[in-house]
């Protein structure tokens, strides 16, 4: 059944607080137009998302266009971290992979730079509209066919998600008891041998001029069940009040995959934005828990509507 859109005042494509162009280093700026190999003319910043990192496509005398994500080990540790990390999981990507291409790192000088290609391309449409929603949901099926088995050098999903059923010992939610029961089978619900990204979510997708999508921001990737990737991104349209069950229904991999199992990683991942959303507004994402509340209330309307839970 459509579900009713949740309201929200988050200024989807507009949620990210970056470091722009002008503002880097002069030795980064020469470096990176040293490794595009031409002069910067444009700069646009990138503005989705939830992180401060630079990120911006970037115009050259030549003509090119690259993507560039950069940030200062000393001001910006834990995405300087994030990034060098990304680049590692990038590396292990099997040629055809729908995202973009990684063409050089820089990890000097106090800062990690990454150029990709540049994609054309924009984030889907908010709210989520079917011919959308049914290009991504093709493409993360195409992921997991390429990526299944997963390369070496990856997390397990049991092992990264091993805190998060004990999340809702932290709770009051009327439900803690039931959805704790449900998260706690967690183990063998997300196991598996397929590379899942795990953050797939209009900002981080890229719909082409054809119709197809890409997916961007591979920070935290983890082998895990082939189907996690294909559910995670209902979340935004089931907020946005499109039929997911329908979807589910007729899906490759979801429709195979038992309702219980289904809710159980539902619940797990309910738990996460339940505690997360509480915690206070990081000064360099002002949006960012207003998001995970958002993605919060979504989940627990749909796991209650799956469960027939009456209202409290």
């Amino acid at each position: 059944m459509t579900a009713v859109p949740l309201p929200t005042r988050i200024p989807h494509g507009r949620t990210a607080r970056r470091l722009e162009w002008r503002f880097l280093p002069p030795h980064i700026r020469s470096e990176v137009e040293r490794r595009v190999g031409s002069p910067v003319t444009d700069a646009v910043s990138q503005t989705g998302g939830f992180t401060p990192g630079f990120a911006s496509v970037l115009t050259c005398a030549d003509g090119s266009r690259h993507f560039v994500k950069a940030a200062s080990t000393v001001a910006q540790r834990m995405f300087a971290d994030a990034y060098r990390e990304e680049a590692r999981k990038l590396r292990l990507l099997p040629a055809g992979t729908p995202a973009p291409r990684l063409q050089w790192v820089h990890d000097a000088d106090d800062w990690v730079v990454l150029g990709f290609e540049h994609v054309e391309g924009r984030a889907p449409q908010r709210p989520w509209v079917p011919d959308e929603l049914a290009a991504a949901s093709a493409m993360a099926v195409e992921i997991a066919r390429l990526l299944t088995p997963a390369p070496d050098g990856v997390d397990r999903a049991v092992d990264e998600f091993a805190s998060w059923p004990a999340l809702w010992d932290r709770t009051d939610h009327p439900r803690a008891a039931e959805c704790g029961a449900l998260a706690a089978q967690y183990a063998a619900v997300v196991d598996g041998d397929t590379l899942v990204h795990t953050d797939i979510r209009d900002d981080n997708l890229l719909v082409r001029p054809d119709g197809t999508v890409v997916m961007c921001d591979w920070n935290w990737p983890v082998a895990g069940a082939s189907w996690l990737d294909s559910l995670f991104l209902l979340i935004g349209p089931r907020g946005d009040g499109l039929d997911v069950e329908a979807h589910i229904a007729t899906h490759p991999l979801l429709s195979a995959v038992e309702p219980e199992q289904i809710d159980v990683v539902i619940a797990l991942v309910l738990g996460y934005f339940e505690t997360s959303a509480s915690q206070p507004v990081p000064p360099t994402s002002p949006y960012l828990r207003q998001a995970q509340a958002w993605q919060r209330d979504v989940l627990h309307d749909w796991l209650a509507e799956r469960r027939g839970w009456a209202a409290p």
